[in-house]
């Protein structure tokens, strides 16, 4: 059993120093209070000298904040402003390692995980899932796209009577779990399955109000498969379709083009800026 040492109370310490007046061993109190000998001696002159006032306990002092305004504000700005990344730190993400590692950086102060914690809650920073953006894009282009290209789009629609739907394509292995499961307190739950998997292809589209047409394919979804689903669609829609897909090669096949100039309006494509799937509604028909 470890002995108590500096964790000794105040009342343990008196008590110590009142059993040696009495006459009581060194070695007796130190065994009764499990504590050293060193200790018992050490509390004995304090209170010989100073009186038993002397051994009250002294309150560990906590970090001292290192950092002024000016600093915690130009902290905070980098970290909402840019990632670990561009700043030559490796992983993309903010984490108290890392934060500390720039506080270390920029100003020369060092500290605990636990305080570099204390530090991000008094900016107001919180843990966090995080959506991911390509430094690639283009702000002016998806600024365009808000403001005026896809009302521009809507209006037209409406004018045409035609449907507008966002499309995107995934797979998922057959093996996937999404979700949570029952299992006991503290134990991490494992699911067996097949070590044989297979990939499965879908392609969907939603529209503004959440209208929703998929399908599902065990081979890839190529320009073919694609194209046979605008065809379908339209036919489900029953209506001249506004289609707004990304940039890959299969939105922009020469078979779908062809499609769309012989399709007398029944469909049009539209193209995402790039480097934007958070314009896509689609996007997280796949992820819930």
């Amino acid at each position: 059993m470890a002995k108590r040492g500096r964790r000794a109370t105040f009342e343990e310490r008196v008590s110590v120093c009142e059993a040696l007046e009495s006459g009581i061993s060194a070695d007796t109190v130190a065994r009764v209070m499990n504590v050293s000998r060193t200790s018992v001696f050490f509390w004995w002159r304090i209170y010989r000298l100073q009186g038993p006032e002397a051994l009250a306990t002294k309150p560990t002092p906590g970090p001292k904040a290192h950092l002024d305004e000016t600093q915690m504000a130009r902290l905070r700005g980098i970290i909402t402003g840019q990632n670990p990344q561009q700043l030559d730190f490796g992983p993309a993400l903010w984490t108290r390692e890392i934060v500390g590692e720039l506080i270390d950086r920029l100003f020369g102060v060092r500290f605990s995980l636990v305080h570099v914690g204390t530090i991000l809650a008094k900016l107001g920073l919180s843990p966090q899932r995080p959506l991911y953006r390509a430094y690639e894009r283009d702000p002016d282009r998806v600024a365009e796209w808000k403001e005026k290209t896809f009302p521009q789009i809507q209006a037209q629609a409406k004018k045409q009577g035609a449907a507008i739907f966002f499309a995107d394509e995934a797979s998922v292995r057959t093996v996937y779990h999404a979700g949570t499961t029952w299992a006991p307190a503290g134990e991490t739950p494992v699911v067996t399955g097949t070590g044989k998997t297979r990939s499965i292809s879908m392609v969907s589209a939603v529209s503004p109000r959440g209208e929703l047409h998929f399908q599902v394919r065990q081979t890839g979804i190529r320009k073919e498969e694609f194209l046979e689903f605008c065809k379908t669609l339209i036919t489900e829609a029953g209506r001249p379709v506004y289609l707004i897909v990304d940039n890959s090669q299969v939105h922009r096949s020469k078979i779908l083009r062809e499609f769309v100039q012989q399709s007398n309006g029944m469909l049009t494509v539209f193209f995402l800026p790039p480097y934007s799937p958070d314009l896509n509604p689609d996007e997280w028909v796949w992820k819930t």
